[in-house]
């Protein structure tokens, strides 16, 4: 499914604004999202576009993880254990059916995961695990061992970020109508909007929501206006400069990483004084405060203070244009093609501001003599970038990038990013392949201090991509709900934890 959607932003706001119709049915929501989504496909979960509509919705998971606390907790699996180091078992919930009727068990398990590594299919959920490869076998009915090819110390939590689908779904190809063992099933799709609708089969506590509706607007402020003016009861993103109402409008950690990608084998990206240079030109104080708010945290490193594996004493780039005309210069002299175009890959609706800040990265880059354009696509297109194998032929390319680490283990996040193989990755280093694979595969201290190792090579002599910000996320909430947001906002909104005030 892809969706083309366009409007005049004034037009729609005025409408918006004009309008006098209350969203107000009751057990009933309507969620503005920035974007629509490229497809429904489980596969693509991780993706919040995706993520907010369909997990913890339709879709579930073997296990929760549970950011605030970093714990894991039973969710579809009733509990596990390590047989030998790479092996884990775990025991499965009974008496749980998908929407399609098909029994949950470890028949049904094991075809989910092996969905999720079947190479015919895009997954990116799979990037979760790096190059582990996982081959799964029912022991009964309820049991399910887990094999794979080297160590996972942190099985349990990869198994909260993989969705477990029926049986019954297309495995070699994707699909817009997923089925789970989730309360809501699509009632509808469209390029207009998508409709869940509540199972009243569904195997745990029924949610106080029946129906909710997904429409997308890519402009913050028309998110907004709909929220006041009822129209909506919910925008999960809005910018801090629509973040006016105290009564309505929340602000949270929503654990989520900005970066722009470097081509970094392409020229003339492939020399590192460029590189360099891409994040000394940037004033980051002044852009961040002026696009993402006061309490917006400068990044040095794809994840948030907290995570195990965050280098505290990595010093994020500071704002030195002279110096970065000075690498320019001296790239140029020694033969780097600075004149070559660089194009800035961009995604419409991203997130609040992610336009404005690309605009103000292509002016400050070409500031100190870079050839720089913008290209903004719609989701569809722009994950063609995202994953590997990228586009023949496109040249040099910034990509913009937000992702979210909500785990607390650097080990969702490195691996995908730097391994000569990582599913993201535009770097090839046999050093930095070996430190990470010896990180995925270490438990405690020893884990937290080889991805320290990880994220200093890739910042200080690497330079693999131009970190920006740590986000802080704005929500918008309507006054029919008793719902706030979380750490987990960015990838799901769970129906099932909306309720409705007297």
């Amino acid at each position: 499914m892809t969706i083309r959607y366009s409007t005049g932003a004034a037009t729609l706001l005025c409408a918006v604004l004009l309008s006098g119709a209350a969203y107000a049915v009751e057990g009933e929501v309507k969620i503005v999202l920035p974007e629509q989504p490229a497809n429904l496909d489980p596969c693509r979960s991780i993706r919040s576009d995706i993520g907010r509509i369909i997990n913890s919705n339709i879709t579930e998971t073997l296990t929760v993880i549970e950011p605030e606390k970093g714990t894991v907790a039973p969710w579809l699996a009733e509990k596990w254990e390590q047989v030998n180091d790479l092996t884990w078992r775990v025991h499965l919930k009974s008496g749980v059916k998908f929407q399609d009727g098909a029994e949950f068990n470890a028949d049904a398990v094991v075809k989910s995961i092996n969905r999720l590594m079947n190479p015919k299919l895009t997954c990116d959920s799979r990037s979760k695990f790096g190059d582990v490869k996982l081959t799964p076998k029912a022991v009964d009915a309820q049991t399910v061992e887990i094999v794979s090819d080297s160590p996972v110390p942190i099985m349990p939590t990869l198994l909260g970020t993989v969705q477990i689908v029926s049986p019954n779904m297309p495995f070699d190809k994707e699909s817009n109508k997923p089925v789970g063992t989730g309360p809501f099933v699509v009632e509808s799709a469209s390029t207009e909007e998508i409709v869940l609708k509540r199972d009243d089969g569904y195997w745990g506590a029924k949610p106080d929501v029946t129906r909710a509706t997904y429409v997308w607007r890519n402009e913050s402020a028309i998110r907004a206006a709909m929220i006041e003016s009822a129209e909506a009861d919910l925008t999960p993103s809005i910018a801090v400069q629509d973040a006016t109402n105290p009564q309505t409008d929340f602000a949270y950690l929503n654990s989520e990483t900005t970066r722009m990608r470097i081509d970094a084998q392409i020229p003339p990206l492939d020399d590192v004084r460029i590189r360099k240079a891409l994040n000394m030109a940037i004033d980051w104080d002044g852009m961040g405060e002026a696009l993402f708010g006061k309490d917006v945290l400068r990044a040095s490193q794809m994840v948030v203070p907290g995570v195990r594996g965050h280098n505290p004493d990595i010093n994020a780039w500071t704002y030195n244009p002279d110096e970065a005309k000075k690498l320019v210069e001296e790239a140029k002299a020694a033969g780097a093609p600075v004149d070559k175009e660089i194009v800035l890959i961009g995604r419409n609706g991203f997130f609040p501001n992610s336009s404005e800040s690309l605009e103000a990265m292509r002016s400050m880059w070409q500031e100190i003599g870079l050839n720089v354009s913008i290209r903004q696509l719609e989701a569809a297109d722009w994950v063609r970038y995202l994953d590997k194998p990228f586009p023949q032929g496109r040249g040099p390319t910034l990509f913009q990038q937000q992702h979210d680490n909500n785990t607390g283990d650097a080990g969702f996040t490195a691996p995908v990013m730097y391994l000569s193989d990582g599913q993201y990755s535009t770097i090839a280093d046999k050093d930095l392949d070996a430190r990470l694979k010896k990180a995925m595969a270490a438990t405690g201290d020893d884990r937290e201090k080889l991805f320290q190792s990880v994220f200093a090579k890739v910042h200080d002599e690497i330079v693999a991509d131009v970190p920006m910000y740590h986000m802080i996320g704005y929500v918008r909430v309507g006054p029919r709900l008793d719902w706030k947001p979380d750490l987990k906002t960015n990838s799901e909104i769970a129906l099932r934890e909306i309720h409705f005030k007297n």
